[in-house]
């Protein structure tokens, strides 16, 4: 005796050896025994031998016609047996009967199973959807296959043009356009920006980098929408100064100004004057909203994507001519530049100029104060300002950073390189001017003071801390040992930050008497914190990354094909003419700080990466060139 029987989904036949009614011990073709469950036995059959059975039921059952055999049964519960009867017309053979078996059981669009050897027809509705889900993948099959010859052969789908943006920065793995995109690049070996390069999609590698970042943060485009205009601020008094800024050439959100009044003998009483956005702004209003959004300005080199819309920035920014709403803080400073007093008005400043860093710095430098100024417009102002600067870095006890430099990126978009529109130049200069040195003291004073001042009053306030040379934002009015002072909110930037926008609009409600806006345990001060630090270090990346890769294009723009370069360390080296720091493991190890000369082998701009190749070691350095970084001093006033 034979059985044919169900074992883990799959149909075996095999000699009974010992039937003992619950269970039989049968012997499968291959020599093998095994025990089989009498419920899982579906025929029982003298011949033909099992092996045979199986392989002439499987040959009959792909001449079966499925569709005809859907058709021939009825609606109910059936046995196959009893189908495989009115199929053959007569009693089936083990055959004919297990054939039967095998073409229901690879149907199951067709015919449900039931249970053992038991199925019933699907119904006409769901036959017919199941069937329009199985064409439907047979046609996106051909799809894919079509798509990725057209990708290996350059050319790019029709259907790309309109995902082009997911399938660069976030693929969707379900769509079929992806399953051909990684398809076509594992069998041409190419990355996938570098695929979509050849087929023509990426002509611009500047805005295939932009791209990544509008597409993580900026879904939506830079654009503000609809918004309710700010609020007319309640009426100031106007302050009786002659502000003046102190800016680069490309700075259009001007947070603060300075003035100088003399006072009796000797002294000056200072003015640090900020914008006050907060005055027409509120944080529920729609352009709060989109400073709570947005969190910050991003920069790049010749682009930035503000904070506040175009016009409230114009609305409120320290602008020549303009007489504007401003938080002032005075400091009432005497002749040997000790500061006597602090007081701190909400009012309107006339901004009387917008000094310029290229304007300003030929006339005010170290060479023209030690040797003695030529006379222009506020060089008396800037002076006592410098010096009263120098007293307040000696008070912190900082160190100058006159062996750092700062880097203008200046992009004229109206020229065309070869490597794309826009054309490039990087200006050099020395960091911890005078000019420097004099707004980054003022701006940690306003900001250390106004810091103290909701510290001592009880007004929520964030703060920037750093201790064991960890920086971080914090509502706890923590030192930061970096500055050398006792707390640091940051307040001067309100018009670029949302950090600073917080804490005026809490140093306006505490100047005011009122009711502060957040209070330090608040879903929403809280999250605004953890928010900001993460978006402004994000926006701060990709402010480097558009660095290096304008630096790459500096270098392309300008055909150089060696350089010079300061070793830093473990094949780490910083060119001398721009930012960009290269690795190369060909640079032998070092002292810190010496002179080599690299060569330029080769420059990807999509990649944004640079191969370079060790010429010689020229002449050591005198002193040790420091590891680039950002001090709080340049950032409390930086552009970026």
């Amino acid at each position: 005796m034979n059985i044919l029987f169900e074992e883990d989904g799959a149909f075996k036949a095999g000699v009974v050896l010992a039937d003992n009614a619950a269970s039989l011990q049968v012997e499968l073709p291959s020599g093998k025994r095994a025990k089989v469950k009498a419920a899982n036995v579906l025929l029982r059959f003298e011949a033909p031998p099992p092996a045979e059975l199986i392989e002439r039921a499987e040959r009959q059952a792909e001449e079966i016609d499925t569709d005809f055999l859907w058709e021939v049964c009825g609606d109910a519960e059936f046995a196959f047996d009893a189908l495989a009867t009115e199929y053959v017309g007569a009693r089936p053979g083990p055959v004919e009967a297990a054939a039967v078996l095998l073409r229901l059981h690879s149907a199951p669009m067709y015919f449900h199973r039931k249970g053992k050897g038991r199925f019933r027809k699907a119904p006409p509705e769901i036959l017919q959807a199941a069937l329009a889900g199985l064409e439907k993948k047979r046609q996106q099959a051909l799809a894919i296959e079509r798509m990725v010859d057209e990708l290996k052969a350059a050319k790019l789908p029709a259907e790309f043009p309109s995902l082009l943006r997911e399938l660069l920065y976030k693929p969707d793995r379900n769509k079929p356009e992806t399953k051909a995109l990684e398809a076509a690049c594992a069998e041409t070996g190419l990355a996938v920006p570098r695929l979509l390069e050849k087929c023509g999609a990426i002509q611009d590698t500047h805005e295939y980098h932009l791209g990544r970042f509008l597409f993580e943060y900026f879904r939506n485009g830079t654009g503000f929408g609809e918004f309710a205009p700010p609020a007319e601020p309640q009426e100031l008094p106007e302050a009786a100064v002659r502000a003046f800024s102190i800016d680069d050439a490309h700075t259009t959100e001007i947070d603060d100004a300075f003035s100088l009044e003399p006072l009796p003998e000797g002294g000056m009483r200072v003015g640090i004057h900020i914008a006050a956005p907060g005055l027409g702004i509120a944080p529920d209003s729609d352009l709060g909203r989109v400073a709570r959004d947005r969190l910050s300005t991003v920069y790049m080199p010749g682009r930035k994507i503000t904070m506040l819309p175009e016009d409230v920035v114009e609305r409120f920014t320290l602008a020549e001519g303009q007489t504007v709403p401003a938080v002032s803080l005075y400091l009432d400073v005497a002749a040997d530049l000790r500061i006597l007093a602090r007081e701190t008005r909400l009012e309107r400043v006339p901004i009387v100029a917008n000094l310029r860093h290229h304007d300003i710095e030929p006339l005010f430098n170290d060479e023209t104060l030690a040797a003695g100024l030529p006379d222009f417009p506020f060089r008396d102002e800037l002076k006592r300002l410098w010096e009263l600067a120098t007293v307040l870095e000696a008070g912190r006890g900082a160190a100058g950073q006159k062996n750092r430099k700062d880097y203008n990126f200046v992009v004229d978009w109206s020229a065309a390189t070869p490597q794309g529109s826009g054309r490039i130049a990087i200006d050099e200069r020395p960091r911890g001017s005078p000019l420097d040195t004099l707004v980054a003291e003022l701006m940690i004073v306003a900001n250390s003071t106004w810091g103290g001042l909701l510290r001592d009053a009880r007004v929520a306030a964030l703060y920037r801390a750093q201790t064991a040379f960890k920086t971080r934002m914090t509502t706890v009015a923590a030192p930061h040992e970096g500055l050398g002072v006792d707390c640091y909110a940051w307040s001067s930037s309100p018009l670029r930050r949302h950090v600073d926008l917080i804490n005026q609009w809490q140093l306006i409600a505490h100047l005011r008497g009122e009711t502060p806006p957040y209070t330090a345990k608040s879903a929403d001060f809280l999250a605004a914190l953890r928010d900001f630090e993460l978006t402004y270090a994000a926006y701060a990346d990709f402010q480097r990354d558009m660095e290096r890769y304008w630096c790459l294009r500096w270098l392309l723009q300008e055909d150089v094909r060696e350089v010079g370069a300061a070793f830093l360390k473990e094949g780490l080296a910083r060119l001398e003419r721009i930012p960009l720091v290269v690795r190369t493991l060909s640079l032998p190890e070092l002292p810190r700080g010496t002179r080599v000369r690299l060569a330029i082998d080769a420059i990807d701009l999509l990649g944004a990466e640079i191969t370079v190749r060790f010429l010689e070691s020229l002449e050591l350095p005198g002193e040790a060139a420091p590891d680039a970084q950002i001090d709080e001093a340049g950032e409390a006033e930086g552009e970026g």
